[in-house]
């Protein structure tokens, strides 16, 4: 949708509700003169905060829909959470571990796909794998994954898997943003996810009860499973050695608890 047309659709809504130009700025918080530029598809001096407000006013949802090269976005978005896909099953292979893949789900109309779900038949234990290339919305991440948790039984009773116990275990991508989002959230979730990487592989080779964990795999186990691993990857420009430094420091108490798998992933 171009800007014309999406001021054509905000003008049609407004008149529609029976609202002036004046009342649409009054609940949005801006000028008269900005409603009045976005009706006409002056969006150029306009930030997207200022028409989200508008939007919301109007009750219309936009839906953000960026497109590059055809479907060469796509590609590139994904490359980096199939490489994660292909490291985490690679790992997991000589576990003792059943593993299905993208596990889709509809269940008293809820819907959803589990990136991983683990079976050990021997334990009867299921294990939830949610993989992660950046760490954006904390709580719906957390949200996301209890929900996999709780339907994550009858997703696998339809596999014939005795499931004695469920547990459930967060994957981010070994990145220097996902570190600085972490340290920023880490009281969450320390107390949503406990268990960090290196407990998480003694409990792989002896999975006894429920645990939730969380830990970073890094990209040099990525690419060795999958060759590369595309996607959101930082342009880098030297810095001094005391930046580095400083940023050890400030995840280092992070990491002692997510049990960082930039040596040893799993």
């Amino acid at each position: 949708m171009d800007a014309l047309r999406l001021g054509s659709v905000f003008r049609a809504v407004r008149i529609r509700k029976g609202w002036r130009q004046s009342d649409v700025a009054g609940v949005a918080r801006v000028s008269i003169a900005t409603i009045s530029r976005i009706e006409r598809g002056q969006l150029d001096s306009l930030s997207v905060g200022t028409v989200l407000r508008i939007s919301a006013a109007l009750e219309i949802r936009l839906d953000w829909m960026p497109r590059w090269r055809g479907g060469e976005l796509d590609r590139m978005l994904n490359a980096g959470h199939s490489a994660m896909h292909a490291a985490a099953a690679l790992e997991l292979a000589d576990t003792g571990w059943l593993t299905a893949a993208e596990t889709t789900f509809a269940i008293y109309g809820e819907r959803g796909i589990i990136d991983i779900l683990c079976f050990h038949p021997p334990t009867g234990s299921l294990l939830v794998i949610e993989l992660k290339t950046d760490l954006v919305d904390v709580q719906g991440l957390i949200g996301s994954v209890d929900r996999y948790r709780r339907l994550a039984p009858q997703v696998a009773r339809e596999r014939a898997w005795a499931v004695k116990s469920v547990s459930c275990w967060v994957l981010l991508r070994d990145t220097p943003s996902n570190h600085r989002r972490l340290a920023a959230h880490a009281t969450v979730l320390r107390n949503a996810y406990p268990v960090d990487g290196r407990r998480m592989r003694g409990w792989l080779r002896r999975p006894v009860g429920a645990v939730a964990a969380l830990s970073f795999l890094s990209d040099s186990h990525a690419r060795r499973a999958s060759g590369t691993i595309a996607g959101t990857q930082r342009v880098r420009v030297r810095r001094p050695s005391a930046d580095s430094a400083a940023n050890r420091r400030q995840f280092s108490a992070v990491e002692n608890w997510t049990g960082s798998m930039t040596s040893n992933p799993i």
